[in-house]
């Protein structure tokens, strides 16, 4: 299991347990993506391709892993991963992330870590205190949980703390992720595994558009769509629906 931009795999560990305590013929790896919680930086170009390469080089130092979850950006990156799986893997479970390009524009209301993004990059790096922190971020119109969620970035740093982001980095990772298209991977029944996509309803992360290809008739059979009355956040707002949803259909044995 995986994230989204500007957390970590850590942000799934209450779900995580949920989910062995009820399938404790599964047990769960939180990946930190690269640039993200305690993963190197790797090397450049930090692209989803590359997001990609490194769950697939997870796979293989691990090859009983038999399926990928990803939240957000970690969604298209899992997505992006199926194509190179080896044939064991099973499932690909994509929270709340499109398989369309998008707009990187930040007058987008769906594009809020485009916003948060540039945010940061305004704001200084280093703070003498985490809450001077979490009132910038609120002053700027965002609420106090994201606020507060991204402080857990702020690193010691002397006397105060600084954020943990190499900006550039990011910046080049969100682009690249806008621009993907990974329709054909997500509908190539000849790709290990089936697809789950779930869709938060109450977030513009996946269009209308999106939407209607997603329950047009000739979906084909491996790929299978839920939706969660939640918005992006749905492993906060809706957690029990997560882990009921995982529990219920991972598969029932290994092969």
């Amino acid at each position: 299991m995986t994230h989204g931009f500007f957390g970590s795999g850590g942000n799934w560990r209450s779900i995580a347990r949920k989910v062995h305590t009820a399938r404790p013929d599964w047990g769960i790896v939180l990946v930190d993506l690269r640039q993200h919680g305690r993963s190197d930086a790797g090397e450049p170009p930090h692209t989803l391709a590359a997001c990609a390469d490194d769950i697939r080089a997870l796979v293989d130092e691990m090859p009983t892993i038999a399926a990928l979850a990803g939240h957000s950006f970690g969604g298209k990156v899992v997505l992006a991963a199926r194509a190179h799986m080896p044939p064991t893997l099973q499932q690909t479970w994509v929270f709340d992330a499109s398989p369309s390009p998008r707009s990187p524009d930040e007058e987008n209301p769906a594009n809020t870590v485009t916003r948060i993004l540039s945010l940061l990059e305004r704001l200084p790096r280093r703070w003498a205190k985490r809450d001077d922190f979490i009132a910038a971020i609120v002053a700027d119109g965002h609420g106090l949980p994201l606020a507060q969620w991204l402080a857990m970035n702020l690193v010691p740093d002397g006397d105060a703390m600084s954020i943990r982001f190499d900006f550039v980095a990011l910046r080049e990772m969100l682009l690249d992720y806008c621009r993907q298209d990974l329709w054909s991977i997500a509908l190539d029944p000849k790709l290990p595994g089936e697809v789950r996509l779930v869709i938060a309803a109450r977030s513009a992360t996946v269009s209308d558009e999106d939407r209607a290809r997603l329950a047009a008739p000739d979906l084909p059979p491996h790929l299978k769509v839920h939706t969660i009355d939640a918005g992006h956040w749905l492993h906060i707002e809706a957690p029990a629906t997560v882990v009921d949803l995982l529990t219920a259909h991972l598969p029932t044995s290994l092969r």
